[in-house]
């Protein structure tokens, strides 16, 4: 076979395909046409040369004469009742395949016991492979012995002008050949069924993770927008409510103040517009993307308490062991519990009153211990024993490195959150 017949090959077997799929779909929607369809042109390809003809022909050779010797010549009534005994139960050989089995064998047992010949009898291996494609694979042994006994009759009948044992290897291989072809296509639509749900369930599971992996980011960007935002909104209130009243006492303070809120609202908007510019698929690669600056770290942390400080809070800031040194991912995390616990001390204290705040991030081993603990006087902003989505947030982050995050009211007093990270790696032992 040639390149040029190879490439003509794609279009014929497209055109094919999509033929056998417009089969099946009509077949689906009126399966009598085609058992209707196999009926006549059994009728037409069996049973009109046998009426035609007389039987098995009027050739005078010998082997034509010995067979007109063995068989019965069958009246044309008696012909049509045999074939349409053979032929019409066709009709239901995919919706009850073992009735239209059985009626076609009882017909062909008949038949053969008074001694006549059909061509129609091809009806009876037509069963069988419909049979071995559509019926209870239990149904098989009884069918194939059935159709042994069948065949045992047609070749003691035959015996005069046949070996026994060639007619009967030739009547057996017939029926051996209808049944493994039955058995091939139904294998084969099993495995094309089996392929098919396959296919289906992997395509929902796609999407179960296409899902999940959606409600996963959006749940990592309502906690980044809920930290930019949260944070630095509270920075901005306490900063503009600090102006309004220094405005008439200092009038050099407000002018600070303002000055602060200009830079806590610049930070916030430059925060938001790298957390939306990632969101954003760059479609051409060209350079106009959003320019990204890197996640924040605890190196931030000293400028992060610099606008707590200017907000009116007493901060002492400090440090133990090899901080720099920590994985980015770490960092992120601690400045956000950080970020989060100075955020709920500016909305829930009076910083009127010179609320002071420690913050210490001690490294020790394979641990990572942050605590913030405040001393003014706690005024929940919401029911007793609720916890707000800033707490869930923290703990959120914290559980990604198998940490833990604990707050709650201290002595003198004030609020105290403590949280411990792991910073041994996830598949190490623990």
């Amino acid at each position: 076979m040639t390149t040029d017949d190879l490439s003509g090959m794609g279009p014929l077997v497209a055109r094919l395909s999509r033929g056998g799929q417009r089969l099946r779909q009509a077949d689906r929607t009126h399966p009598w046409v085609l058992d209707t369809a196999v009926v006549v042109l059994v009728f037409l390809m069996f049973c009109l040369p046998d009426l035609f003809h007389d039987g098995m022909g009027d050739d005078d050779g010998d082997g034509p004469r010995r067979f007109r010797l063995a068989f019965t010549q069958l009246p044309v009534a008696g012909m049509l009742a045999f074939q349409a005994g053979l032929v019409l139960p066709l009709l239901w050989r995919r919706r009850k395949p073992l009735v239209a089995f059985a009626a076609i064998t009882a017909v062909f047992v008949v038949q053969w016991s008074v001694g006549a010949a059909l061509r129609a009898d091809v009806a009876l291996f037509i069963a069988l492979y419909s049979l071995a494609l559509h019926g209870w694979l239990r149904q098989l042994p009884w069918a194939c012995a059935a159709m042994a006994a069948a065949m045992a009759l047609v070749a003691v009948r035959v015996s005069s002008a046949v070996s026994v044992w060639d007619a009967l290897f030739f009547l057996l291989s017939t029926a051996t050949a209808a049944l493994a072809l039955g058995l091939m296509v139904r294998i084969r639509r099993a495995q094309l069924a089996g392929l098919r749900d396959r296919a289906a369930r992997l395509e929902i599971e796609r999407d179960q993770r296409s899902r999940l992996a959606t409600a996963t980011e959006r749940t990592r960007v309502a906690r980044e927008m809920h930290d930019i935002v949260g944070h630095n909104l509270s920075v901005i209130i306490t900063l503009a409510d600090a102006g309004a009243y220094a405005t008439d006492v200092a009038p050099e303070r407000g002018k600070e103040a303002l000055q602060l809120i200009g830079d806590t609202g610049r930070q916030a908007l430059g925060e938001l517009r790298r957390v939306l510019g990632v969101l954003r698929e760059a479609t051409d690669g060209s350079p106009g993307g959003p320019e990204l600056s890197p996640q924040p770290g605890i190196g931030d942390i000293e400028a992060l308490c610099a606008k707590v400080r200017a907000a009116g809070l007493q901060v002492v800031y400090q440090t133990s062991g090899d901080v720099d040194a920590l994985d980015s991912g770490v960092q992120l995390t601690a400045y956000r519990i950080v970020q989060e616990a100075l955020t709920n001390t500016l909305k829930h204290t009076d910083t009127d009153t010179g609320t002071g705040v420690h913050l210490a991030i001690l490294v020790e081993d394979s641990r990572l211990n942050i605590r913030v603990q405040d001393t003014g006087p706690a005024t929940p902003a919401g029911p007793p024993n609720e916890e707000g989505h800033g707490l869930v947030g923290m703990r959120e982050r914290a559980a990604l490195y198998g940490g833990t995050v604990s707050a709650g009211p201290t002595g003198g007093g004030g609020w105290s959150v403590e949280a411990v990270l792991d910073l041994r790696p996830q598949g190490g032992d623990r």
